[in-house]
């Protein structure tokens, strides 16, 4: 196992990551960005190459990050100074000198580990434990001065918005999940009106939701705490993949984008969750309480920015209902200190 450097370095040659690499093998993985997975050996140890093409990957482009938000996390040295709860698997990375478009990150095989890809709900202990490792992951950054700004806040809002399914048309890309951003978001306002009154002005100039946003604590943000990206380690740690779109911003921000794209799989009430964080961060000595109801009910409706457009395709049901609720309630925080 490479051990990992007090900076580490990004290697300026894919090949070079490569190095001593057999027994190749394409995966099958759950992601629907467009990149590739390859299990391979070296010195017989398992491990996984992820490659990050710019030129075949809709969310990189979205991003915006030269080589990507993994890649600069590494440089900065972040991933080095996780908190023990976090298992990061990567243990070096790459972007090519001489195709820019490309980076490659070379990782320890977790996938036993990792949440399996079904539809039923995850064990309510485990639940519990990525609430609390998140947690401990916004405790560690909590308003740090170092430079955590990676993907602005701009661009981790507008990742699934109308300006990222037009850019991709544009470029003549067919990626899934662009083209049903494309569909979604028009559906909103004959599906939801009362949502869709607050969050359509957003989706396409966020600026009062990030000013609001910005008045309250920040920390590091993951950007992408989904189960999928998830899984516990024989030592109880939280592995945690895909760094999509991390910077800084509102420790509810993952919060609320847990809730949204797991919903399906959460074993106890979007209430209980929300409680479960929030009693997470007080363990860790984050006061909570000048803060909180603000800076909650504008993260849920930053999760409808970034989601409203799936909620719309699935119709309106008590998931869409729940999401609107919380949207109205939240409009009167735009612009001001309520």
């Amino acid at each position: 196992m490479p051990d990992l450097p007090d900076q580490p370095d990004v290697l300026d040659s894919v090949d070079q990551l490569l190095a001593g690499v057999t027994d190749r093998e394409v995966l099958e993985a759950p992601g629907k960005s467009g990149a590739v997975l390859e299990r391979v050996r070296i010195d017989g140890e398992p491990y996984v190459v992820k490659y990050l093409d710019h030129d075949n990957d809709w969310s990189l482009r979205a991003a915006g990050v030269p080589g990507s938000a993994t890649v600069e996390l590494w440089r900065r040295g972040i991933l080095h100074d996780l908190p023990d709860e976090i298992a990061q698997p990567i243990v070096a990375v790459a972007h090519d000198a001489r195709r820019p478009a490309l980076s490659a990150l070379l990782m320890h095989d977790v996938g036993a580990w990792l949440v399996p890809a079904v539809d039923d709900p995850i064990p309510v202990e485990q639940n519990a434990r990525f609430l609390d490792h998140l947690a401990a992951l916004h405790a560690a950054f909590w308003e740090t001065g170092r430079d955590i700004d990676v993907v602005s806040p701009e661009d981790r809002y507008l990742e699934l918005s109308p300006r990222m399914a037009a850019a991709e048309a544009a470029l003549g890309q067919d990626h899934l999940v662009p083209r049903l951003v494309a569909q979604g978001w028009p559906l909103l306002e004959s599906v939801a009106p009362k949502a869709a009154a607050v969050v359509v002005p957003l989706v396409h100039e966020p600026g009062p939701l990030l000013a609001a946003l910005a008045t309250t604590p920040q920390t590091l943000v993951h950007g992408n705490w989904k189960l999928d990206n998830l899984g516990t380690d024989p030592a109880g740690r939280t592995i945690l993949l895909d760094w999509e779109t991390p910077g800084r911003g509102a420790g509810t921000a993952d919060l609320a984008w847990y809730l949204a794209i797991n919903c399906r799989r959460l074993p106890v009430s979007k209430e209980e969750t929300i409680d479960l964080y929030r009693a997470a961060l007080e363990r860790r000595g984050v006061a909570t309480d000048p803060w909180w109801d603000r800076q909650l009910d504008l993260a849920l409706l930053g999760a409808m920015v970034q989601f409203g457009w799936e909620k719309a395709l699935g119709g309106y049901d008590d998931e869409l209902a729940w999401w609107e609720e919380r949207v109205v309630r939240a409009a009167a925080r735009l612009g001001g200190v309520g």
